[in-house]
């Protein structure tokens, strides 16, 4: 869902320097094939001139080659017509729970879709809207006391969403409903999670009970869109959003904040949140893309080196739609806007990314990748770099998130040995006063041999 952001950056990341340090209990053990996975939502309007099911089962092939391995889907859901935006309205304006967009296709498609995708070894999560829904959900005339309502009794919506209407969890039946109808798509099915929109404004224990009830009918994946409230990785979801990573990128990108300041970032994050709790890192999603700009817009003309970044900093890196094929214009959200994919210029580059994400141990998913330490203290703010060990296998980075080209040596904290460059295939001995040469907006990955 969109999102408004009003605050400043400092404002923005208070609740992590504030925060006392302390760590939550253990976080709900996710399914091991997603240690080491790579997300991609899948705008299933935009993503192909049908805009169907049927469609995109045709692109699975494709995506798997891709080398991706968990699909988010937009929301699949009728989207209500009552103060509908746009042509097409909000994919996050639900109409009904238990039914299928007829834009898109059938159950019987989305059922074929889900089966092609496990037949290609990739698996699938659903986009779910637990916290309001359209204004023409039959909920609100079956059910008003399910909805929020102020003083005079009017019904509210959240933020300036006025296509949708908020639901009410005090309510015990609503809750149960919710419930049935996450169980319904795993049953009905065989979903493997939910990215779950505006995650942090539905209570927190209404998500542990959801998550232990869809459990039990398979080992879920769980995708919250919320990075505040740190109690919703404890039981109810395996992974969060990089949101602040993102906004720091940005500002980094454009000389307005210092490169290592993203390791103040990590190192906050390390310590709020359980030790299981994975975060999302990304360039964009459909959210910053429709609302905020592209990732050239955001990022400059060599926005590489920020995916680098997003694939070699602790969690799980995301690929929107789009973006291995350069999507250079920002998709309207509430009208049909295929993407072109005629540019295949990125796609090794992303094929190689995948590739190291899966094949090197100290880049996976907390717990089982590697300890993050920071390398090296530099003058020049857009230099960034830390390394990543684990089993024996090292990692080290470095990235020059600015234009100037620029030549420095990291010091007594890299890590020393005979490594090699990911990209060049070059080999190279690290040493404490090794000195690296960096074109601006380059990067330079190092394993260990």
């Amino acid at each position: 869902m969109r999102r408004i952001f009003r605050l400043t950056f400092l404002a923005a990341l208070a609740p992590f320097f504030l925060s006392s340090g302390l760590r939550a209990a253990e976080v709900q053990k996710y399914p091991e094939w997603a240690k080491n996975a790579v997300i991609y939502e899948v705008n299933i309007r935009q993503h192909t001139v049908e805009g169907t099911f049927q469609a995109l089962e045709k692109d699975l092939p494709r995506l798997k080659n891709l080398g991706v391995d968990i699909l988010w889907l937009m929301p699949i859901n009728p989207i209500g017509l009552k103060n509908r935006k746009g042509k097409l309205g909000s994919y996050y304006s639900v109409m009904d729970y238990k039914k299928i967009n007829p834009e898109y296709g059938t159950e019987e498609d989305f059922k074929n879709l889900v089966k092609a995708a496990h037949k290609q070894g990739l698996k699938l999560i659903v986009d779910w809207v637990a916290n309001h829904t359209a204004w023409d959900n039959p909920w609100l005339a079956e059910h008003p006391d399910w909805y929020q309502k102020d003083n005079t009794g009017k019904f509210l919506s959240p933020y300036d969403w006025t296509d949708v209407v908020s639901l009410n969890y005090t309510n015990k039946e609503l809750r149960a409903a919710m419930t049935a109808a996450m169980e319904y798509w795993v049953r009905t099915c065989d979903i493997d999670g939910y990215r779950c929109d505006v995650a942090g404004l539905v209570p927190v224990d209404f998500w542990e009970e959801a998550r232990a009830a869809l459990d039990k009918i398979k080992p879920m994946f769980m995708l919250a869109e919320d990075e505040d409230k740190t109690e919703l990785c404890n039981k109810a979801f395996d992974m969060n959003y990089g949101w602040r990573m993102h906004h720091l990128m940005h500002q980094v990108a454009k000389a307005e904040m210092r490169a290592d300041t993203l390791i103040k970032y990590q190192t906050e994050f390390l310590k709020t949140f359980p030790s299981r709790a994975i975060k999302m890192n990304f360039t964009t999603n459909h959210d910053e893309n429709s609302w905020n700009g592209t990732v050239e817009e955001k990022f400059g003309l060599k926005p590489e080196v920020f995916s680098v970044l997003c694939y070699t900093f602790p969690g799980m890196p995301l690929l929107y739609s789009g973006q291995e094929a350069k999507l250079n214009k920002r998709l309207r959200f509430f009208e049909k806007d295929t993407i072109d994919w005629k540019n295949t210029d990125l796609i090794p580059f992303y094929q190689k990314l995948n590739k190291l994400r899966h094949e090197t141990k100290a880049l996976w998913s907390p717990p089982f990748g590697g300890n993050f330490k920071a390398v090296g203290s530099y003058t020049r703010g857009s230099i960034l770099s830390y390394s990543l060990e684990k089993d024996g296998n090292v990692v080290f980075v470095i990235l020059n998130l600015g234009g100037t080209p620029c030549s420095v040596v990291p010091g007594n904290d890299i890590p020393v040995g005979k490594f090699r460059e990911y990209f060049s295939g070059r080999t190279m001995n690290l040493a404490k006063d090794t000195k690296f040469s960096l074109q601006g907006w380059s990067y330079q990955v190092f394993i260990s041999e």
